[in-house]
């Protein structure tokens, strides 16, 4: 058995690192907003969900007229992301002005009840459009960076199997990676980053040093929303079908993802979104075995969450969190 579960390592830690990448920057949403304003805004993975259908229908339209063809493939993906990124932007920006800027002094958990109907609202919203535009909510973009590559591992060493990658797999990995290194840049290194770690340290203080409050709030929210917007384009490319449903569960796993690697920390929840994406496709792949057939791949979701509850009994704080101080 152990053999088996060794000969699947290429495979897993490939398909592990495609998946973790797209839950580490959509973790990167959450706890950016969770720093500063301490809410769980559980509309961002509807955001996410939203960047997948306007990029899927941006490159629908280039495709309809010839440019997807006529113009090089990164070219265009770089153009959509942009795009996208600008326009989920916004969004976020919209709903924090909207929604949340008003309950910024009410109890705690009335915001986050706003987030969930947000996110429901965001859902059907997309929902709507979908069918009106298409007939159906499925929605299927053109095929993107389709090509295979095989790596010859057992040539190599007769412990693991060969691998296979897709090219849109290193498009995704390496597009994220780019992200979260540029968004961990600007924030340790920025003017605009200083102030957004001011206000989330201490937003009365902050305000009182002529730092702008709302501003800085607005362009977490951007940021934020920037991010998880573009990550739709990457998973779209990556999966290819996507519907008004997906932001729900992957944003779920995010959130997951954010406190597993300790929620208000940018590295935290780039470590957090690719080890769970790693022990999920681990669990798909390895579970009925490890189990004697017992649960099958469809339990992975279980195998992910019971390594978190581990992990959060003995370090609450999550990996990369301080300790918080309990109040008297």
């Amino acid at each position: 058995m152990l053999n088996e579960i060794i000969q699947t390592i290429p495979q897993v830690l490939i398909d592990g690192l495609t998946l973790g990448t797209v839950y580490a920057v959509i973790a990167l949403g959450y706890t950016m907003v969770y720093g500063i304003l301490e809410l769980i805004n559980f509309a961002h993975g509807e955001i996410f969900m939203t960047g997948a259908f306007i990029g899927t229908a941006i490159l629908l339209v280039l495709t309809s007229i010839g440019w997807v063809s006529a113009v090089p493939a990164i070219i265009m993906l770089i153009t959509v992301l942009l795009l996208t990124a600008i326009l989920t932007g916004l969004i976020g920006m919209g709903i924090e002005r909207v929604a949340y800027r008003p309950l910024r002094n009410a109890p705690k958990l009335i915001p986050l009840i706003t987030a969930i109907g947000i996110s429901f609202l965001l859902q059907d919203l997309v929902r709507f459009i979908a069918e009106l535009k298409k007939g159906n909510y499925i929605v299927t973009g053109p095929s993107m960076f389709t090509d295979q590559i095989l790596i010859k591992t057992s040539s190599i060493t007769q412990l693991f199997n060969d691998a296979s990658i897709k090219t849109s797999f290193l498009i995704v990995l390496i597009t994220a990676v780019i992200m979260m290194v540029l968004l961990d840049i600007f924030v340790n290194r920025t003017k605009w980053g200083m102030a957004m770690r001011a206000v989330a340290q201490d937003r009365e203080t902050a305000s009182l040093m002529s730092v702008n409050v709302n501003k800085v709030i607005s362009l977490t929210f951007f940021i934020g929303s920037a991010l998880g917007g573009a990550t739709g384009v990457l998973f779209a490319v990556q999966y290819g079908t996507i519907d008004p449903y997906i932001g729900f569960i992957l944003g779920l796993k995010a959130f997951t993802a954010a406190v597993l690697g300790g929620i208000g920390n940018i590295r935290g929840a780039m470590l957090g979104g690719l080890l769970l994406g790693v022990l999920e496709v681990f669990a798909s792949a390895n579970l009925t075995l490890m189990s004697g057939g017992i649960f099958g791949s469809e339990y992975k979701d279980v195998f992910a969450f019971a390594i978190l509850i581990i992990v959060l009994i003995f370090k609450p704080e999550g990996l990369l969190g301080k300790p918080v101080a309990e109040k008297v």
